[in-house]
């Protein structure tokens, strides 16, 4: 091959990748909408402080692009409606360190406590297990070609952030999650 030929073909090369790297939007895995009718789902209802207050059956909350827009900050739409990630370090929660619960920021679930927090040295917020397994649900994660498990919330469909099998024990798991998807609730002194 001639040096003119090789230096088409990288050029060309380099070209491709930088399209397809600033189509940032067209890799993002899509948030499921779910559009059963009266669909009801499972969770575990937990109080303010923390106490678990049973298992209850409740609709599924379903909300179009334009109503989830309105609710959230433009960050957390992007997170938990198209699964983008937030910038390590940026998000308020990865360095907190008081006690309470995260909530989910579109529907106020309770997904995780500060009690199974720890610092990942990742810049996400990290638990090493959910709140309950019945208000996180888990599902193949095949973008940017990787194979991850993304965490999503099982009331609502948000995009949570992922679980990786490098976390402490018990569990061996990080469940590393976006502080935009999550909204703190402080437990009452």
């Amino acid at each position: 091959m001639t040096t003119r030929r090789i230096f088409l073909i990288a050029s060309a090369s380099t070209a491709a990748g930088l399209c397809l790297w600033t189509v940032k939007k067209s890799w993002k895995a899509e948030a499921k909408i779910t559009t059963g009718p009266n669909e009801e789902v499972t969770i575990v209802e937990f109080s303010d402080s923390g106490q678990r207050q049973g298992t209850i059956r409740v609709p599924k909350v379903v909300k179009g692009e334009s109503e989830w827009k309105k609710q959230l900050t433009a960050e957390a739409f992007e997170v938990t409606r198209h699964a983008d990630t937030e910038r390590a370090y940026t998000g308020r929660h990865w360095n907190m360190h008081d006690k309470g619960l995260y909530r989910c920021v579109c529907c106020d679930t309770a997904l995780f406590s500060s009690e199974t927090k720890y610092d990942s040295h990742t810049g996400w917020p990290s638990f090493w297990k959910p709140l309950a397994e019945e208000n996180v649900k888990s599902s193949e994660d095949l973008s940017f070609g990787m194979r991850r498990i993304a965490a999503s919330c099982r009331r609502c469909d948000a995009h949570l952030g992922h679980v990786f099998n490098d976390g402490p024990r018990p569990t061996g798991l990080r469940y590393c999650m976006n502080s935009a998807s999550l909204r703190f609730a402080k437990f009452a002194s």
